[in-house]
């Protein structure tokens, strides 16, 4: 069972906002995060019509953040100082 959200979409006029409930501990080794850098509890990956979407490196976080909330979701994982870090953990081969 899941202990928070993945995400939420938010229309605007020239892109969509893809908004990652990832308490800012999920890597961002690809560089996808448009804004949000020092939110401490969501970060955004901003898509403007005609982009091309890296989905390795979104689907990578939204495996990351999936398994974050797995383990208790981010506040417990934070707390605890034990976010998730590697790739087995987080449903990719480490």
């Amino acid at each position: 069972m899941l202990q928070g959200n993945i995400c939420a979409l938010l229309a605007a006029k020239d892109h969509v906002n893809v908004f990652l409930y990832d308490g800012a501990i999920v890597p961002d080794p690809e560089g996808i995060i448009t804004a949000g850098h020092g939110n401490k509890t969501a970060r955004t990956v901003a898509v403007r019509q005609g982009e091309t979407i890296n989905a390795p490196a979104l689907t990578a976080m939204f495996r990351h953040i999936i398994a974050n909330n797995r383990a208790g979701g981010w506040r417990k994982l934070k707390r605890e100082g034990s976010a998730t870090a590697s790739g087995e953990e987080a449903g990719r081969p480490g």
